[in-house]
């Protein structure tokens, strides 16, 4: 059974999808959800579907002892909605089983600033004919690990960031669980 160790930093409906995915799987399972921020509303969700979670700080993120603790109690690590940058100690350790996801199609619209309402926005801004979703592997610069997985969206010459927001939730919701479940299995076979 490989561990699943959730990195999240807001809602939590993608590490809520997630965890609901593999709640009877024999694959994984995940195990944790870490987050930076005690009022982020990803700690309810977990505690809600019997997760355990760690509050955790930034400087913390790159102590010793914590990089240890996620070495010791994960098989993948999955970014759903996480902010900060991940230590490079981690990126190693977990070499191709660090897995984010973006809400754009990479490489446009990546980069440090570049999440939620800020990636919506700038599509708009640049009137933007599709968006869409890029699951990726995580290395040590902002969203330029080797990319897994893209699916696009058709936008509406009137959408707003708002609806641009609502396209592509309802993508991440279908797709992530799937690829993350695919690349457990080929790890398995590899």
């Amino acid at each position: 059974m490989q561990r699943i160790l959730i990195f999240a930093s807001g809602s939590g409906t993608n590490a809520e999808n997630i965890i609901r995915h593999f709640e009877n799987s024999s694959l994984a399972q995940v195990t944790y959800v870490l987050c930076n921020r005690a009022s982020a509303g990803v700690l309810e969700r977990a505690h809600r579907l019997g997760v355990p979670t760690r509050i955790f700080t930034k400087k913390e993120l790159f102590s010793q002892e914590f990089i240890d603790f996620i070495i010791s109690e994960a098989d993948f690590v999955v970014l759903a909605g996480f902010l900060l940058k991940v230590p490079i100690e981690l990126t190693k350790a977990f070499e191709n089983k660090i897995i984010n996801i973006h809400p754009a199609l990479l490489p446009k619209y990546g980069g440090k600033g570049m999440y939620g309402m800020n990636v919506h926005r700038a599509v708009v801004a640049n009137q933007e004919k599709e968006s869409g979703i890029t699951i990726h592997f995580v290395n040590e610069n902002y969203d330029e690990g080797a990319i897994i997985f893209q699916k696009e969206v058709a936008l509406d010459e009137d959408d707003q960031p708002e609806d641009v927001a609502e396209k592509i939730h309802a993508l991440e919701q279908e797709h992530f669980p799937v690829v993350i479940e695919d690349l457990i299995l080929r790890a398995n076979e590899g």
